[in-house]
C-alpha cells in the first residue's frame, strides 16, 4: 500500500507540473483554449465570485485584462479513499504573482481538483484569490 501511494504522489507531481505550465500558458497567451481544459461542469470561484459550467467559465477569462503569471510554488497531492477509487484525482495548490495589463503585480493562490479523462486532464474546480498584503497588527 505505502509503495502504490508513493506512486500517486510522484505521479500527482509531475502532472502538477505539466498541467500548471499548460494551463498558465493558455491562460496568459491563448485563452480562446482554456474552456478545454475543463469539466463541462466544472466550477470557478475567482475572488469570491463563482462561474459554473466550462462555456461561462472561458466568458469569465475571456472579459478579464491580459495577464503574466509568474509561479513561485506548486504543490499536488493525489486524492485517495473509495470516493475517489474509480478516478484518478489530484489537487493540485500554486501560487505566485500576477500582473494584469498596467496595474502592479499581486500575489495570487490558485488551488485545482483535477481529474483523468480518458488521455485528457480536466479541471472539476477551480479557486483563484489574489493576496492583499496585511498591515501590521502586532
Amino acid at each position: 500500500m505505502e509503495q502504490d501511494l508513493k506512486s500517486k504522489i510522484d505521479q500527482a507531481c509531475r502532472t502538477a507540473e505539466e498541467f500548471t505550465k499548460l494551463y498558465y500558458e493558455n491562460l496568459d497567451k491563448r485563452r480562446y483554449l482554456l474552456s478545454r481544459m475543463y469539466m463541462d461542469t466544472a466550477n470557478l470561484i475567482w475572488n469570491g465570485n463563482g462561474v459554473e459550467g466550462k462555456d461561462n467559465i472561458q466568458k469569465f477569462w475571456t472579459d478579464l485584462p491580459t495577464s503574466v503569471h509568474n509561479i513561485l510554488t506548486l504543490d499536488a497531492q493525489p486524492i485517495t479513499g473509495l470516493e475517489a477509487a474509480t478516478q484518478l484525482t489530484f489537487l493540485i495548490k500554486v501560487g505566485g504573482h500576477v500582473k494584469y495589463e498596467e496595474k502592479n503585480a499581486k500575489s495570487f493562490n490558485q488551488t485545482f481538483l483535477i481529474t483523468a479523462v480518458g488521455d485528457k486532464w480536466k479541471i472539476v474546480s477551480d479557486c483563484f484569490r489574489t493576496q492583499e498584503i496585511m498591515g501590521n497588527t502586532s
